[in-house]
């Protein structure tokens, strides 16, 4: 049985939204999806599972819980879209509010479970799909729906208003300016060869990474810029809500930026669910093959300048140091050795962490589970306890985290389980380790 406690968190975006449906939405709007946004895939998907099991050990949420088998990964297919299928879409409340628990919170569509599947099964979209019907139904955790209703009407993440970018731009550069004389925040450089995108959250709270990149660009020579005005934030959580049409207005904006400015690329910033928006989901929605420019994470691009001696480590961090692997570079996109090839260049004592690469446990703060916010962040640390077993095993003191979902997730572990650990940013560490002009 799940774990009562969790049973029993009161989340108004869910409980107050079941209250206003009727039998009859429910039903037509779970077979909306299942006909007309499903189709084969999903078929194939729900008739080739063989209940094996052999997801669960894959799962942290599973492996946290004592093996709870409610938490396995085809327990959550099979309470939630699979009932939806076999009832046709009659179902009540009690149940959506279940399925919501489970599709929001008890699996972070990180996509784990699905390398361990004999059938190559994406969970992962079956779990999506349950959390498209439960977002057209407007049964959405409330702190994840505000963050879905900041994109709909600032286009952004954090509810940053057009003002306080440049403001902070200029702030920031100023910033850049004291620690490296010539360092600029160039905007709307049409033809530039790089335009840079952040998430949300940098501008907001997390200013100095934005000083961290100007620095950083300025020792590279690299020819930049940022946009001034709407599009230049890559973040995309209406993409885990359910929220597609918000989604896709989201990345066709970012997109349409870069266009504008006519730039070879685009960098983005140390983040793992934008990359996934912005270059796989976002794209696909759109009905597009793939993003109109090319993009490169930011552990793309430190490997590139490194690699390549553009820039170049004067010293090293002497403390020893751990890497998360975010799911959607690891996992979604291969950046493990590139990775480890960056933290090995700034840190003297790298401790990898078992298990690493691709089978890297999830920092289950991504997927949009930690945008559901304080009444489920006891829920997030209770599936997290192998995730801390194994930061601990490392003994080290610092948690390189290139994603900003992970740098939070990692964070609440540390003070969940009492780790005595940091997480920091690449950034952060490539400023103070790299060689700086003499000027």
């Amino acid at each position: 049985m799940a774990d009562l406690e969790d049973r029993q968190v009161v989340d108004p975006g869910i409980d107050e939204s079941i209250a206003g449906l009727t039998p009859d939405r429910i039903e037509r709007t779970i077979n909306r999806v299942l006909t007309e946004e499903t189709g084969a895939r999903l078929q194939a998907y729900l008739q080739t599972c063989v209940h094996c099991g052999l997801c669960a050990e894959a799962c942290q949420s599973y492996i946290s819980r004592d093996k709870d088998p409610d938490y396995a990964p085809v327990a959550k297919v099979k309470d939630t879209l699979w009932e939806m299928v076999k009832r046709k879409g009659k179902v009540d409340g009690e149940f959506l509010h279940n399925a919501a628990r489970i599709a929001y919170i008890d699996c972070g569509a990180c996509r784990r479970c699905s390398m361990y599947c004999p059938f190559g099964i994406d969970i992962s979209y079956m779990i999506m799909t349950v959390r498209r019907i439960l977002n057209l139904l407007g049964v959405v955790p409330q702190y994840l729906q505000d963050t879905t209703n900041s994109h709909a009407a600032t286009m952004n993440q954090m509810w940053v208003q057009q003002d306080d970018w440049i403001d902070t731009l200029m702030w920031q550069e100023e910033d850049a300016r004291s620690e490296l004389a010539g360092a600029r925040i160039p905007l709307d450089r049409e033809g530039a060869e790089i335009m840079y995108s952040v998430i949300g959250p940098e501008p907001k709270i997390l200013a100095q990474l934005i000083a961290n990149m100007a620095i950083i660009f300025k020792v590279a020579g690299a020819d930049w810029t940022m946009p001034s005005t709407d599009g230049w934030d890559n973040s995309n959580m209406a993409m885990y809500s359910g929220d597609f049409e918000t989604m896709g207005r989201v990345e066709r904006l970012h997109w349409e930026r870069a266009s504008e400015l006519r730039v070879k690329r685009v960098v983005m910033g140390e983040c793992g669910h934008a990359y996934r928006g912005a270059v796989y989901d976002g794209p696909r929605w759109l009905g597009w093959t793939k993003p109109p420019i090319p993009m490169v994470h930011a552990v793309e691009y430190y490997y590139e300048l490194i690699s390549s001696g553009r820039i170049r480590i004067a010293r090293k961090i002497e403390e020893p140091v751990t890497v998360q692997d975010p799911c959607n570079i690891v996992r979604g996109r291969g950046l493990h050795d590139k990775l480890r090839y960056v933290v090995n260049a700034i840190c003297a004592d790298f401790r990898d962490m078992d298990p690493r690469y691709e089978h890297n446990y999830c920092c289950q703060a991504g997927g949009g589970l930690i945008n559901c916010g304080p009444p489920w962040k006891r829920s997030r640390m209770k599936s997290n306890r192998v995730k801390a077993d194994q930061i601990r095993d490392t003994g080290a003191h610092t948690v390189i985290t290139p994603c900003h979902n992970c740098h939070s997730g990692i964070e609440d572990i540390i003070g969940f389980y009492k780790l005595g650990c940091h997480v920091s940013f690449i950034s952060e560490l490539l400023v103070k380790t790299i060689e700086m002009p003499d000027a």
